[in-house]
């Protein structure tokens, strides 16, 4: 690995770093503007679909990208290693997102949005692993701040992508912003193939096995990809109805039910002594504590969103926009920059608590985060009710407070799980373990887009009750792993 390095740490992060803010730009820029486009009219250039099958679309959208990203730390573990992974990932996300960008009938739109799927699945889980890798054998706390900076990068190109890809798909056309994110793809590519020599041997070879069962695992990869393929073609041709709010519900079942047979298996017949199965034990209590706080983060892009474009007062700026509004999608960017500007001050703050041993715990700090993620919804609540009461749009400020909330939230729990799922990991399940924290995440997204498009484009007059019960359930979670969190902290078997 080169000895240079980047603000203190290892200079391949400088690599991953950039590589994974342009697939973030990508992501966030075409997430911005997915339900917009969705439930836009014909004549604006959108579907025109009802608010609830828009957000169930955008549901099994972004739950199937993170679910994809079990498959993919599979293969790359056992056939391309994380390397190969993360470039294959990446052409398959800037070749989905040109393919969004044609104007044509939705069926070759949903094909696009497969692609993508599939090309996030291999790049996310593994970039994250090629983090992990480059800090074995170092302090955690160390480890922690290399991913939060790690997440800072995330976060830029959050940031950047609803300005340029939003401001674009808003007001030129919702295909010029669809191809602007697969330019910054492209970009990321050319990054990650020209400064890679920085990662040394990280990521660089999968697991070793023997050439049968390389074989074997290759049958297995084209025997799925055939009947995904098979499936995926009778949809989009139509030869196949399906209610695609009834799919999403029924995935989220499925998803449930592959994590409860996943984890069983590996805790009973994956060969643990008692240490790892503790480990294990406290990565499922993660994927629990993510889905529930995704499910409630997530919905900036469902319920925020939608709640941004009918109920806020959209007017600063507006003299630079025909309508007098400015664009919904700049709302995106208020969490990524939040996270911009506290991300360094969480890293530094883990960092002075671990040099005094007082450095919280990751369980206690993932009730920290749900707690405020409850706080958050909260303050949406009186935000709700004003617009109730006097039938007039609100102020942004309401927004810019929950997420903010929400966005300290998130530094106490999304960072600290990348960095804890990597070290609590069995060293042959890795990949995989990676794959169920963003399987977590999967059934978090997927969760919100079935919400959002229920609460944000329902009846407003019952939004406050709603925004209650999210209230009562986050916070409330929050709470008891807080008091739980020694219980959780003795079964990590010593790591920090």
């Amino acid at each position: 690995m080169s000895n240079a390095t980047f603000l203190g740490h290892p200079r391949g992060l400088a690599t991953l770093f950039f590589t994974e803010m342009f697939e973030r730009f990508t992501y966030y820029g075409m997430r911005a503007l997915l339900i917009l486009f969705l439930t836009a009219t014909a004549a604006k250039g959108g579907f025109g679909l009802p608010a609830e099958t828009a957000g169930a679309i955008y549901g099994l959208y972004t739950g199937t990208v993170y679910l994809f990203s079990l498959p993919g730390g599979w293969i790359a573990d056992r056939l391309l290693g994380q390397r190969q992974s993360v470039w294959y990932g990446g052409i398959l996300i800037a070749a989905g997102n040109f393919i969004l960008a044609i104007p044509s009938t939705p069926p070759l739109f949903y094909f696009g949005l497969l692609v993508i799927v599939l090309g996030v699945g291999l790049l996310k889980p593994n970039i994250s692993a090629i983090v992990g890798q480059m800090y074995e054998g170092e302090p955690g706390a160390r480890r922690d701040a290399g991913f939060s900076l790690f997440y800072m990068g995330i976060n830029v190109g959050a940031f950047v992508a609803p300005l340029i890809a939003g401001t674009l798909g808003e007001v030129i056309g919702y295909r010029w912003g669809f191809f602007s994110a697969g330019l910054a793809m492209l970009i990321g590519l050319v990054n990650y193939r020209f400064t890679g020599h920085h990662l040394g041997e990280a990521g660089k070879l999968p697991q070793q096995s023997s050439s049968r069962q390389r074989r074997r695992d290759w049958q297995l990869v084209m025997i799925v990809g055939g009947l995904l393929t098979l499936g995926a073609a009778l949809l989009l041709s139509g030869a196949i109805g399906v209610n695609v709010i009834q799919a999403a519900r029924a995935l989220g079942t499925l998803m449930v039910a592959f994590a409860v047979a996943f984890f069983g298996y590996v805790l009973l017949f994956g060969g643990l002594d008692k240490t790892e199965r503790g480990r294990v034990i406290v990565i499922a209590l993660f994927f629990v504590l993510a889905a529930l706080f995704w499910a409630g983060y997530e919905q900036a892009a469902t319920t925020f969103n939608l709640f941004a474009r009918d109920y806020t007062d959209r007017s600063a700026l507006g003299s630079f926009f025909a309508d007098g509004q400015h664009p919904t999608s700049w709302y995106q960017s208020i969490p990524p920059v939040l996270v911009i500007v506290l991300a360094p001050f969480f890293a530094w703050l883990w960092v002075a608590l671990g040099r005094r041993n007082l450095d919280p715990s990751a369980p206690f700090k993932f009730g920290l985060g749900l707690l405020q993620l409850g706080l958050g919804f909260g303050v949406m609540i009186f935000a709700a009710k004003l617009v109730v009461s006097s039938g007039a749009r609100v102020l942004p400020g309401w927004l810019l407070m929950t997420y903010l909330l929400h966005v300290m939230g998130e530094l106490c729990l999304s960072p600290i799980g990348l960095s804890n799922v990597t070290k609590l990991s069995p060293p042959r399940y890795v990949g995989q373990m990676m794959g169920t924290w963003f399987l977590g995440a999967a059934l978090g997204n997927l969760a919100a887009g079935l919400i959002g498009g229920h609460v944000g484009g329902g009846d407003v007059a019952a939004m406050p009750h709603q925004l209650l019960s999210m209230m009562l359930i986050g916070g409330g979670a929050g709470l008891v792993v807080i008091l739980l969190s020694p219980v959780f902290k003795r079964l990590m078997g010593g790591i920090r």
